[in-house]
């Protein structure tokens, strides 16, 4: 899964040594074109526009290049590096796509419509390293990286499947996996999507969220245009290093320093992400520290109702209790919206994606504060 550099190539190959085009950006897809292929550099913009204008994977269909241009091209590249394998639908409208990946392994991505806006969710990576305990992904542990390509082409298909009738109008980076785990390949992907020449999604239209991997953070924050959103789901370290183990290695202080931090463009804003988790993390003090983390932060807050999933030992607060949550910080001046659950009945809704193997990575005790009473026994 992973794109790879050796030494006889410096472009991005699959495993097989097939240049991977949808891994470069417009610059390096033209000096593939010139140093490698031997063309001029108009062809490098020919095919940039069949794959991402025309959305065309069939390099017969590229029809003003030549002939002998697109055998080679199919002897040395791939236009397409993913296949779907099945899309389920959800009562609500919302679409699951199963994709494989060209190593056989298997990803998801989530295409939502409102009335609004088509927002497509996609992943990053094969399962998630990270092990947020609320998190279904968490279960598989991580399986490896998808390359550029592989998180590119869910945008490209997704929208030569589904154009006509739903035009994608947002990318969340919110799938399977930590996007800033993996950010040799995700960074560049935000690029492919800004491309004004290509699929021209609007800066404020690509939002990439993280756990809270702060380095890779700052990395975002200095190569990517895409916006920035954080799974914060706790107002202390405690909480957080149970249900987030991140926390462990980026304790509150530092994200939150890293957050102050990060560089926003006139009137742009972080989006924290708060999934609310009944006894855990919504209780009034946590309104509290949270309008204070948020007040100083220039940012909205996204209250998420838990999504529960087979296995889990949380469930949601209450729609009166989240309810709550968005006025008391409202009330405060901290812009705040609660997401709204969409695809749960086809395990499409945040926090389910994926599907867990036999071994699973460890579970994290709870704080001695959240652990039940030891049942007393009688002498």
């Amino acid at each position: 899964m992973n794109a790879r550099t050796d030494t006889q190539s410096p472009w991005p190959t699959d495993a097989n040594g097939m240049v991977l085009l949808k891994s470069m950006n417009r610059e390096t897809l033209t000096r593939w074109i010139v140093e490698e292929m031997g063309e001029k550099p108009f062809r490098a913009k020919q095919l940039w526009k069949w794959m991402y204008v025309h959305l065309v994977g069939d390099l017969d269909e590229m029809t003003d290049l030549s002939k002998a241009f697109r055998e080679r091209l199919r002897q040395h590249s791939r236009v397409d590096a993913l296949t779907v394998k099945e899309v389920f639908q959800a009562s609500d409208g919302t679409r699951k796509i199963l994709w494989n990946t060209l190593s056989g392994a298997e990803i998801e991505s989530v295409l939502i419509p409102t009335e609004s806006r088509v927002t497509l969710c996609i992943s990053s990576q094969v399962g998630c390293a990270i092990n947020c305990q609320f998190c279904l992904t968490a279960k598989m542990g991580l399986r490896g990286h998808l390359t550029t390509a592989e998180i590119v082409d869910q945008v490209v298909q997704t929208r030569r499947m589904f154009e006509a009738e739903q035009h994608i109008s947002n990318v969340v980076f919110m799938g399977m996996g930590e996007p800033l785990h993996n950010p040799d390949n995700v960074i560049p992907a935000t690029q492919v999507l800004l491309d004004e020449f290509g699929l021209k999604f609007s800066r404020r239209k690509v939002t990439v969220s993280t756990s809270g991997l702060v380095p890779a953070i700052r990395r975002f924050g200095a190569e990517s245009d895409a916006r920035l959103a954080v799974s914060l789901n706790a107002t202390t370290d405690e909480v957080r290093d149970w249900i987030m183990p991140i926390n462990r290695k980026h304790p509150l202080d530092e994200l939150l320093r890293c957050l102050r931090e990060f560089p926003l463009g006139r009137g742009e804003r972080i989006t924290i992400e708060y999934v609310m988790l009944a006894g855990v993390n919504d209780t009034d003090d946590d309104a509290k520290r949270l309008v204070s983390i948020a007040s100083n932060i220039a940012c909205k807050v996204n209250l998420i109702p838990f999504n529960p999933h087979p296995g889990t030992e949380f469930a949601s607060s209450s729609m009166e209790r989240i309810n709550w949550f968005r006025d008391y910080l409202a009330g405060r001046n901290v812009f705040a919206t609660i997401r709204e659950t969409r695809g749960d009945d086809r395990m499409a809704a945040c926090g389910q994606l994926g599907t867990p193997g036999t071994k699973m990575p460890k579970r994290m005790a709870p704080p001695a504060s959240f652990a039940p009473p030891t049942p007393s026994v009688d002498g």
